[in-house]
């Protein structure tokens, strides 16, 4: 059962002591909060649609539509991320305490979620003197809302998130109440203490760094670290909560959690089942038949939720039986299906593609468009499908005694059910040449995904279901939301301190061939693959890589393929690959032997990602085409 705010568990204990009653009110406060997501999330894809059709048929859109869609992008984002903190599902880079037992896990946690508690407060504190000092400023939103009101949500956001870190500190008071102690030593150590700030920051960010080691989300270590530089260097901390802002409210940002709605409406209906079905039709006669269908069926469903974790844990359980009837044995099954987890991330519409172009525009002056980062990623995209499908093949049984033998009525039936589902890539290519915006095409791409699963197939009921499966796409958009806009702020910082014009003057000076460059960007984005989350890595490395690839003429778009790339690859590479950790959740293997599975998928695809770098025509060749 999702626990809720402490606040609302204070009341209830002093209000009955009968549990079920508890446990009830949880349940509708957490159903009501749950609501509360679902709407605005359910508007963001409603509005494009309803302007597509106005414009079609009046001539004439919606006033402020695409103001009001971006603002909902805010408001989802701080929701998704309180209810992510609500039900305990912030993303966090460390394993550690998974490592640990007893007592030694216990102070870990307690350790970790106060210092996360301290930051979460400075950052609810920084968004409301934000929100003070914009509100005189009297600037109107949409008929004649008030921008500061919207602008509340980051306070009440992170207030919100804050109390939860508290009280999920430990299963006792006890632990609560020493995490409390410790976030309260923190904030009053940083606003009272007599000692120059310069001289504690060091000590801060080593603090910061050992709560991030022991288990502190992922966003209190990129908004600490931006905190904690500019409270150092005697800066304004609003710039923070800013920066949260400017990115959250950016015009393309909707497209994100529209088409992870998208996503979530095919992955949490029956059209896995159907998709499957069609592969192994199709090729499940050939030697490796079942691998293939696996590097298919995972680029397909990644493509869409942006999340390779999504697709592991969805689709675990419907390909692992598949592997092991065809004789796979369990560690090249498990190798095969990590590997292949992160595989879409390079197909249209996938949230990285987007996300790339809009910070790459946004804090590094680029002039890319999403249409051309889509169509670059193509090419790569199926090179590195093409070489999971091989090492696939070489893996599998050689006798052709068990495999299926190939049927037209089959492979015409599977198709003829799957029709729909086949045609979504389709649709969400085609409509970016048809519509004006990406977040028109994804509303358009998801609308189209959820008529299919809820209309023409009906694996979703509209009253049961889309409810749970709209709040289960809000948890993951704002998890992933509120770690890019307190990245961004860090980001700021980096700008600031001039560090991307000190990095390209020292490559050019240290690095005279574009090839070494290019095989030490490998490197180094490998190491970040393995260390960092995708989505932060993209906030805080991309404007520092966009001068550089700039130094040595590099295509921006060929650019960006390599990072992605090379951040794909990281989701397998140690010590905290996501796909390992979530692999070894999913199939309940320890860590060290998912990793051992996983280590000749990570060599094969290697082999692609140098390739990709050493190749440019194979990415730049269709948006040139189609310039």
């Amino acid at each position: 059962m999702p626990v809720s705010s402490s606040v609302i568990i204070d009341s209830d204990l002093t209000s009955t002591r009968d549990p079920r009653t508890l446990s009830r009110r949880r349940r509708l406060f957490c159903q009501g909060e749950n609501l509360l997501l679902v709407i605005p999330l359910a508007a963001m894809l409603l509005l494009p649609v309803v302007e597509i059709v106005l414009r079609m048929v009046f001539k004439t859109g919606i006033s402020g539509s695409s103001a009001i869609v971006q603002h909902l992008t805010l408001i989802v984002g701080m929701l998704g991320g309180a209810i992510a903190a609500r039900d305990r599902r912030l993303l966090a880079l460390s394993p550690v305490q998974t490592l640990l037992k007893g007592r030694t896990r216990t102070a870990a946690q307690i350790f970790s979620s106060g210092f996360a508690a301290a930051i979460t407060f400075f950052l609810f504190l920084a968004s409301l003197q934000y929100v003070l000092a914009v509100r005189p400023l009297g600037k109107i939103l949409v008929y004649g809302i008030p921008s500061w009101i919207i602008q509340l949500i980051l306070p009440i956001g992170f207030g919100l998130i804050t109390l939860r870190l508290v009280w999920h500190a430990s299963g006792k008071y006890g632990g609560r109440a020493l995490a409390l102690a410790l976030a309260i030593a923190a904030v009053s150590v940083a606003i009272w203490t007599p000692v120059s700030p310069e001289r504690l920051m060091v000590p801060a960010l080593v603090a910061l760094g050992l709560a991030t080691l022991l288990g502190a989300p992922v966003f209190t270590a990129l908004g600490g670290a931006a905190l904690i530089l500019f409270w150092g260097h005697d800066l304004p901390i609003q710039a923070v909560p800013l920066k949260h802002y400017s990115l959250t409210t950016n015009n393309m940002l909707p497209s994100i959690p529209i088409f992870t709605l998208a996503g979530y409406f095919l992955a949490e209906g029956g059209a896995s089942k159907r998709l499957v079905r069609v592969f192994q039709a199709l090729v499940g006669q050939f030697r490796g038949g079942p691998a293939i269908v696996t590097a298919l069926v995972c680029a397909f469903f990644t493509s869409f939720t942006g999340a390779s974790g999504v697709t592991i844990l969805a689709l675990g359980g419907v390909l692992m039986p598949v592997l092991l009837a065809a004789r796979y044995s369990e560690r090249n099954a498990l190798g095969l299906l990590t590997g292949a987890g992160s595989l879409g991330m390079l197909f249209p519409p996938c949230l990285p593609l987007i996300l790339y172009t809009i910070v790459a525009n946004h804090s590094a002056h680029a002039d890319l468009t999403i249409k051309e980062m889509f169509l670059g990623g193509i090419g790569p995209g199926i090179l590195l499908v093409a070489l999971t499908a091989w090492w696939g093949i070489r893996k599998g049984p050689k006798e052709a005694a068990d495999r299926p033998v190939f049927r037209w009525s089959e492979a015409g039936s599977a198709l003829w059910d799957a029709k729909w589902e086949m045609l979504i890539p389709v649709v969400a290519i085609g409509s970016l040449f048809y519509v004006p915006t990406t977040v028109e095409a994804a509303a358009v791409t998801a609308t189209y995904a959820l008529l299919v699963t809820t209309v023409i197939h009906r694996d979703l009921r509209p009253i049961k279901d889309l409810p749970r499966v709209i709040t289960e796409c809000g948890l993951l958009v704002g998890g992933v939301l509120l770690i890019l806009g307190v990245a961004l702020g860090f980001t700021h910082y980096l700008v600031d301190a001039q560090l991307p014009d000190k990095m390209v003057e020292w490559a050019t000076q240290m690095v005279g061939s574009k090839w070494l460059f290019l095989l030490g960007l490998n490197v180094v984005l490998l190491l970040v693959g393995g260390l960092v989350e995708i989505y932060a890595a993209i906030i805080v490395v991309v404007p520092l890589l966009v001068p550089l690839g700039v130094a040595f003429g590099m295509d921006p778009i060929h650019l960006g393929i390599i990072f992605l790339a090379n951040m794909e690859l990281g989701f397998l590479c140690p010590p905290v690959g996501l796909n390992l950790l979530l692999s070894s959740y999913r199939f309940n293997k320890p860590m060290a032997e998912v990793t051992r599975a996983t280590f000749p998928m990570l060599l094969v695809l290697l082999v692609g990602v140098l390739l990709i770098t050493y190749f440019p025509p194979l990415t730049t060749f269709l948006p040139h085409w189609f310039k």
